[in-house]
């Protein structure tokens, strides 16, 4: 459920940008710890390009992970603590949205 969330809310077709923001930083990646992790999100990336859910291929890494960084505490809860903040109003609150309308029985009142 989650790699199809992920594959979703956000332009897996995009290398290296979401929206106006371009860098390696914003491409679209799935991290995994062991095999059956990385054969699910193989699974799932395979299921959607045959769907031909999106006009272009979908271009998410699929990548072992090496390291994890926690982000920094002013980023912890940022979109709850912002939400007038124009990134957060033009960016995050449609996809949360688009999130919620998509999965609403998936989510837990």
């Amino acid at each position: 459920d989650l790699l199809r969330i992920h594959l979703t809310t956000h332009d897996p077709t995009t290398l290296n940008r979401q929206g106006g923001d371009r860098g390696t930083q914003y491409r679209s990646a799935i991290f995994y710890h062991n095999d059956a992790q990385k054969l699910a999100a193989e699974v799932v990336t395979t299921e959607f390009a045959s769907e031909e859910i999106y006009d272009d291929p979908i271009v998410t890494q699929i990548e072992p992970l090496d390291t994890f960084y926690p982000a920094e505490a002013y980023h912890q809860g940022y979109f709850k603590n912002n939400p007038a903040q124009p990134y957060c109003a033009a960016v995050i609150a449609p996809k949360v949205s688009k999130f919620r309308k998509k999965y609403r029985d998936q989510l837990v009142a």
